[in-house]
């Protein structure tokens, strides 16, 4: 199996800005800034962000000397501003405990912020040739069919994790990996398996019985929890809108956002504008804008204030927003105000 899968590797892996060109021996740093971009991000989103952020942070030394707010505006457009935080902790931890390298163990590469199982040993894998094997939801997917593994797939990865153990013990463990995952990236996609293209069809549980496309079972559907909230759009006659800054340990923490009411249970308007941030008038506005974080669903109305209404706040003009870190969300927001609000680099 495993050189039946190298072997199909070798002729169709993809050429992706982080991966390195066969023969050629992979930068640790690339692929640690790659799989924390990769986590809950498609790979052609990380594919447009990852070469100007690596060539804007080359090393972990350039990442820990830079402050977080430069790195939030590095990250924009990936999203999950979360793994921005742990990443810079991730390079001061480099720096101060591993001479700003990337350490080769697995247990180190654990204990670093921001790397979880999985991160950590795709990291070993891929960078240092370490026989582990990483299991994300491409490589859950995959082991659950060549197991014949009918269970939910939030219920695969540590049975995958045991049954193809024994595929990182050999040649290759990095490449083997990165076949697993690409493989279920081109052809064991989730609903329409091209079981007939598969390199280890003859391995197959799955394929063998007709059942791939049932494998793995799919989860029930838990229902979304909804957060409501008012955002409070103010612009002074010089062009010049009102912003807040997002508290460090909430959502979106250290990102620039419109003034809001609290983020919670559904209130009524004159609950909402009890959290405007100056006096009246606001207009509420027609509609709502949705926003998906991973765990709620945050539904947002807007209401715009008069333009002789005084307030005060970070007041930005709409062309300086590309030098500070604004999340999607506020994006949106100010997209039906119709104001665009430009991306750095781009």
């Amino acid at each position: 199996m495993r050189s039946a899968l190298l072997a199909w590797y070798d002729a169709t892996r993809r050429a992706l800005p982080w991966r390195a060109p066969p023969g050629v021996r992979p930068d640790p740093w690339a692929v640690l800034v790659s799989e924390v971009m990769l986590q809950q991000t498609t790979a052609a989103t990380v594919a447009r962000r990852f070469p100007l952020f690596v060539q804007r942070f080359p090393t972990p030394a350039a990442l820990a000397g830079s402050s977080l707010e430069e790195v939030l505006v590095a990250w924009q457009g990936l999203g999950y501003y979360r793994r921005a935080r742990s990443l810079h902790a991730c390079a001061q931890r480099l720096v101060a405990e591993h001479d700003g390298r990337v350490p080769d163990s697995l247990d180190a590469l654990r204990a670093l912020p921001g790397l979880g199982a999985y991160t950590a040993a795709a990291v070993a894998a891929i960078a240092f040739d370490r026989p582990v094997l990483p299991v994300d939801g491409n490589v859950a997917r995959v082991g659950a069919r060549l197991l014949g593994l009918a269970l939910p797939a939030d219920r695969v990865r540590a049975p995958v994790a045991a049954g193809l153990a024994p595929l990182a013990h050999g040649e290759r463990p990095g490449d083997v990996a990165q076949a697993l995952m690409e493989l279920g990236a081109l052809v064991c996609r989730p609903r329409a398996p091209s079981c007939s293209c598969c390199p280890v069809r003859a391995y197959c549980r799955a394929a063998g019985s007709g059942r791939a496309r049932d494998i793995p079972a799919r989860p029930s559907r838990r229902a979304v929890p909804v957060r409501s909230t008012m955002a409070f759009f103010l612009r002074r006659a010089d062009g010049a809108i009102l912003f807040r800054r997002r508290p460090d340990d909430v959502p979106l923490g250290g990102m620039i956002e419109l003034p809001s009411s609290p983020w919670g249970e559904e209130r009524s308007l004159d609950e909402h504008l009890a959290h405007a941030p100056a006096p009246g008038p606001w207009e509420p506005l027609p509609g709502e804008v949705r926003h998906r974080f991973t765990h709620f669903e945050l539904r947002v109305r807007l209401a715009r204030g008069t333009a002789g209404v005084a307030a005060s706040g970070l007041w930005l003009a709409p062309e300086a927003l590309s030098a500070v870190p604004v999340p999607t969300l506020t994006r949106k927001l100010l997209a039906r105000l119709g104001v665009v609000v430009p991306h750095r680099g781009r």
